[in-house]
């Protein structure tokens, strides 16, 4: 590898390393922690996290499995939560791509499955200071980190399962969000981006007002998994605590 390209590759590794890796650790391992609850295996709470990488989309996943949703639906609904990536994808990609003609389709196919809220954040605010080259190398560093420190707390989480209270659980998971909508903020200098983030938020609270009531998944979970251990349990229901 060429020292530009390994100093790329460098650059974005430590850049991640900073407020992106702690960010990011912080919601999967509230999310590690609520995989936990919900029966998965570490194997499986890692499978989750490097096949989808959304942690919205893994909490999708808990939830409709919890709810005992079929396959089908569980399918489309993940589907559905990544819908958002699209765009990101679309305006990402072809910064990585002019110059590099030598790059085959499935190289990008995996540099796509690399893109998350924080990647594209931090990729579209970086990447006018770099030549092609630089930027797809950064773009893998900071991806690998990010990837790497959501797994690692993940399974923390999940060992750290009792450890931390639901309400705790649920609020590190929404850091994520809040870090990408925070950062969206402070860079919304144009008034496309600034109308982009008002129709947001106000069709976040129309849609808040028409459906208020939806059952969050942490009480889906506990519901299911507790009438799995009353049914599992020897003792008869009203003694069952004492057993």
């Amino acid at each position: 590898m060429k020292p530009d390209r390994c100093r790329a590759l460098r650059a974005g590794a430590r850049e991640a390393l900073g407020v992106p890796a702690a960010v990011l650790g912080a919601g999967f391992l509230g999310y590690g922690s609520l995989a936990a609850d919900a029966g998965y295996s570490v194997w499986l709470t890692l499978a989750a996290t490097f096949a989808i990488w959304a942690l919205p989309g893994q909490l999708v996943l808990m939830e409709m499995q919890a709810g005992g949703a079929a396959v089908a639906a569980t399918i489309l609904a993940v589907s559905l939560s990544a819908a958002r990536f699209l765009p990101m994808t679309l305006t990402l990609m072809p910064l990585m791509r002019n110059g590099s003609r030598g790059r085959r389709l499935w190289q990008f196919l995996l540099a796509a499955q690399l893109v998350s809220m924080t990647t594209w954040a931090v990729a579209m605010r970086r990447f006018a200071d770099m030549d092609v080259e630089s930027r797809w190398h950064y773009f893998l560093g900071f991806s690998a980190v990010c990837i790497g420190s959501a797994a690692i707390f993940a399974v923390i989480g999940q060992l750290l399962l009792g450890a931390l209270p639901p309400l705790a659980r649920f609020g590190l998971a929404l850091l994520t969000p809040l870090y990408f909508f925070v950062t969206l903020v402070g860079e919304a200098q144009s008034r496309t981006s600034i109308a982009a983030l008002v129709c947001g938020a106000a069709a976040a609270l129309a849609l808040h007002a028409i459906a208020p009531g939806w059952e969050p998944a942490r009480r889906r979970i506990h519901r299911r998994h507790g009438r799995l251990a009353a049914a599992e349990s020897p003792c008869p229901a009203p003694l069952t605590s004492g057993c």
